[in-house]
């Protein structure tokens, strides 16, 4: 085959990947159609979601499926997430479904929960790694939502990054991820997603229910959807890894710019403003070329310092409104590979509310390199 190339986004990019703007509240009919005959096909289809954006695959196409794992560099026991449109596709992906979801996910759903579930026979063990349960969620999108129907069948899809890499929130971010790759696939442009960062997944094989991954619907939501307590391992909150792969974000790195990246964490704003700033003097004088990722409170207070005035800072949003660090989040880390440095120090935040996904991203990004304050 022929390659050919052309420029967008200022990046060259393989016209095998075609890029296809859409409103995400009313995404036109012959897209839509256009990129579910790719699902039914066995190609694959980027797209948004509320979340992030996924690359997705017919479920029930074990090797369409497969195109998801060669494309992303992704292991194959990494389970892959099923989006059905509503909750009445849910027995064609699931078995013996605990009853408790059901009050839980006509409140929830569409929206950024995942529920582990046991798997049918009908799906493939591409989808699952080979395990028994299924990761299910309905994606609160429009373009999904039309999507996964439009394709008359449930899409597996994991985050459409490659392997390791931050997840995307942005069309940009696929494009610069699979600018040198001969991966057919089509790319629903509908401009950024909404919360920034992957779906809750919580275990409800298992009494109590565990949580498998922090994402928008936070704890406190939790414990009241399905009326119980929700078990919190220590993986969940990005201190370290889980033995298996139950879900995706459990194993393996994850979120990753390419950039070292060190995570400064402190109980109080004083201290982690003295410890940002003795942290960041330790590289300074070891001649390494620093950036700060950190929330504009933050900034405005080490500005006090002169030699703040002289560093390249990635504002991640603001503390006291963490959906707009859960936003810009990824984006965030992408940009810390554009500035040159060696190394990103960036700040920790409380664990509250959306804040424990956030932490749970920003410890993995960083391969668990944290700097805490002494107690």
């Amino acid at each position: 085959m022929t390659r050919r190339w052309i420029y967008k986004h200022q990046v060259l990019i393989n016209v095998m990947l075609k890029v296809r703007k859409v409103d995400p509240l009313n995404p036109d009919n012959s897209i839509i159609k256009e990129a579910s005959n790719y699902i039914r096909n066995g190609y694959l289809v980027a797209f948004p979601t509320e979340t992030v954006y996924g690359l997705g695959a017919d479920t029930f196409n074990g090797e369409a499926c497969l195109k998801i794992f060669r494309a992303k560099g992704r292991p194959p026991d990494n389970p892959l997430i099923v989006h059905i449109s509503d909750i009445n596709e849910l027995d064609k992906v699931a078995i013996d479904i605990p009853e408790i979801i059901f009050p839980a996910i006509r409140k929830a759903w569409p929206g950024p929960l995942t529920l582990i579930l046991p798997k049918s026979p009908d799906v493939p063990k591409e989808v699952t790694g080979g395990r028994n349960t299924v990761a299910v969620r309905s994606p609160a999108h429009p373009v999904a939502l039309a999507l996964i129907k439009s394709s008359g069948t449930p899409i597996a899809a994991p985050s459409a990054n490659k392997s390791g890499r931050p997840s995307p929130t942005l069309a940009e971010h696929i494009i610069e991820d699979y600018a040198n790759d001969d991966v057919e696939m089509i790319l629903l442009d509908a401009g950024p997603t909404f919360f920034g960062v992957e779906s809750t997944i919580i275990d409800v094989t298992r009494n109590p229910p565990v949580l498998l991954r922090p994402g928008p619907f936070t704890i406190e939501e939790l414990k009241s959807l399905f009326n119980v307590d929700i078990v919190v391992p220590e993986f969940a909150r990005g201190l370290g890894e889980a033995d298996t792969a139950l879900a995706p974000g459990m194993r393996y790195r994850h979120y990753a710019p390419h950039t070292r990246l060190i995570i400064v964490e402190c109980n109080d704003h004083d201290s982690l403003i003295k410890l940002l700033h003795d942290t960041l003097i330790d590289y300074l004088n070891k001649k390494l070329k620093v950036a700060l990722l950190i929330t504009k409170e933050t900034a405005n207070q080490l500005m006090k310092y002169p030699e703040i005035n002289e560093l390249p800072i990635i504002i991640l949003g603001y503390r006291e409104n963490t959906y707009t660090i859960a936003a810009s989040l990824f984006d965030s880390l992408r940009n810390l590979d554009k500035i040159n440095v060696d190394i990103g120090i960036a700040e920790g935040i409380e664990e509250r509310g959306i804040g424990l996904a956030i932490m749970n991203r920003l410890r993995k990004a960083s391969g668990f390199s944290i700097v805490k304050c002494k107690v």
